[in-house]
């Protein structure tokens, strides 16, 4: 069943929605899959620490890291989306995209 906050009408679908019209070059897929591999390092860092039973303090700064490094990365995926899917749909006359663009910054936060 579709989730009806993700229902659009196909005029104001993005069309990279669900898929890049313009694909990821390899040595950019290749950066935003080191960048996931590193903070799933660091998440089971976290899951260890708290296996240890490390002091709390400790934890909760790996807790930050892991946080700025999603923050980070999202940074990153929306930079590209704004290059890409958004400037696409606009210059197909797509203003409804900048709605979106706009609802993905406040999720982003």
């Amino acid at each position: 069943m579709k989730n009806p906050d993700m229902v659009h009408s196909e005029e104001n679908l993005c069309a990279c929605c669900h898929h890049k019209n313009t694909p990821r070059d390899a040595k950019e897929q290749k950066q935003l899959q080191n960048r996931i591999n590193r903070i799933i390092g660091q998440l089971n860092g976290i899951k260890n620490m708290i296996d240890d039973n490390r002091y709390c303090g400790d934890i909760l700064i790996q807790i930050g890291a892991v946080e700025n490094a999603l923050q980070s990365l999202g940074y990153v995926i929306l930079q590209d989306h704004m290059q890409t899917c958004v400037a696409e749909e606009v210059r197909k006359g797509n203003e409804a995209i900048l709605a979106e663009a706009v609802e993905l910054i406040k999720k982003l936060k």
